[in-house]
């Protein structure tokens, strides 16, 4: 531990297994001093096997209240600040980050790490919404997740540091025992929840016109079932054939799925960023994502590593996935630059990123608290 370790408090709603990522190599820096603290023990979403907690790790004692789909989380037995240097807040729209930034974010240098912003509900909702991201005007910086978003931020927030850090998880099992793409048929793999939200149903319109055209191909679905089984009523049996649903699979098993690949599609309507790309990258995949994923801006080069096509348009996707079953060639080709990129996403690479940010903001306090000193 380096004599002056910077005290940083992280709060984040639950212990996502890729956000623990970042935070075990973070905790595993010298620099660096952390706390972090979920505001509840597990999402409904996404039922993750529960792990132990890390000693830096806490949940908060509390409960939510429900408006539709969003969930407003109150929380209680806040800890002391007394010796944080830096406080990060991975959402803003709970009363831990609203007490935060309105009593402590003077005295306290406050980073929001956040997605995109979605445009506000209608109504008192959308209301509510607007006044909970007036607070973060309260915040000394902004680190954005991923440069789609890093624009977004800065153009809302003009007077502010903006900083771009991603999600960064562990791929080290994605990057083991690797096979030799293509193989026959072409899989193609979806993972995520089976939504319209994520594009499954323009996923299988595309799938289906690849199969009328003479093509040979799989798919195999990875996910909870959500919408699965009335979008599959609009495809054929004979398509149905081809189709392989894996159900929710624990992230220590998604390797598994991975390898069993050729090709990662991500057709989402809307996705603030999408660690699944993260992985598709580890595991050597060509990566076919709308421009609606958030990861896309960061991790796919077009007619590279993948292709990025217009959210919504099952159209584009078919005709950006056809070059890829066409020509086995193409697909060999995309799937080395994705491995190549493997090793830039560690959480490692992404803990060094932070070190920088947060030695900046507080190189920043104390030069204001020298300027206060004198005046």
């Amino acid at each position: 531990m380096s004599p002056n370790p910077i005290n940083v408090t992280f709060y984040s709603v639950v212990p996502s297994p890729y956000q623990r990522d970042l935070f075990y190599a973070l905790s595993s820096c010298s620099d660096i001093r952390l706390q972090v603290h979920y505001l509840e023990p597990a999402s409904p979403d996404s039922p993750w096997p529960e792990k132990p907690l890390q000693p830096y790790e806490h949940i908060l004692p509390g409960t939510y209240l429900s408006w539709g789909l969003s969930r407003f989380h109150v929380n209680w037995h806040l800890p002391s600040l007394r010796q944080t240097d830096v406080v990060v807040l991975n959402g803003y729209q709970n009363s831990t980050a609203q007490l935060l930034l309105h009593l402590q974010a003077k005295r306290i240098p406050h980073v929001f790490w956040g997605e995109k912003m979605v445009g506000a509900s209608p109504g008192l909702k959308g209301q509510l919404q607007k006044g909970f991201a007036q607070a973060l005007q309260q915040c000394w910086a902004i680190t954005a997740i991923g440069s789609q978003a890093e624009q977004d931020y800065r153009q809302r927030y003009p007077d502010k540091f903006i900083f771009n850090i991603p999600y960064y998880c562990d791929l080290s099992q994605f990057m083991v025992d690797r096979p030799q793409r293509p193989r026959e048929p072409i899989t193609i793999l979806f993972c995520g929840q089976m939504i319209a939200r994520k594009g499954v149903d323009l996923l299988l319109h595309a799938f289906e016109r690849i199969l009328q055209a003479g093509l040979k191909a799989r798919l195999l679905l990875v996910g909870r079932e959500a919408e699965l089984p009335q979008m599959m009523q609009a495809v054929s049996a004979e398509t149905r054939q081809q189709i392989e649903y894996a159900g929710f699979q624990a992230p220590d098993d998604l390797p598994h799925f991975f390898r069993q690949a050729d090709l990662f599609v991500l057709p989402s309507r809307y996705d603030g960023w999408g660690v699944v790309v993260n992985q598709a990258v580890g595991a050597g995949l060509p990566i076919v994502c709308s421009d609606a994923v958030g990861a896309a801006y960061d991790l796919v080069e077009a007619g590279v590593n993948g292709e990025v096509f217009t959210a919504g348009d099952a159209e584009a996707l078919y005709q950006v996935l056809m070059p890829y079953l066409q020509d086995p060639n193409r697909l060999k080709a995309a799937s080395q630059a994705s491995l190549a990129k493997a090793n830039e996403w560690s959480p490692s690479v992404g803990a060094d990123r932070w070190l920088k940010v947060l030695t900046k903001l507080t190189d920043q306090a104390q030069i204001q608290r020298k300027k206060k000193c004198s005046s």
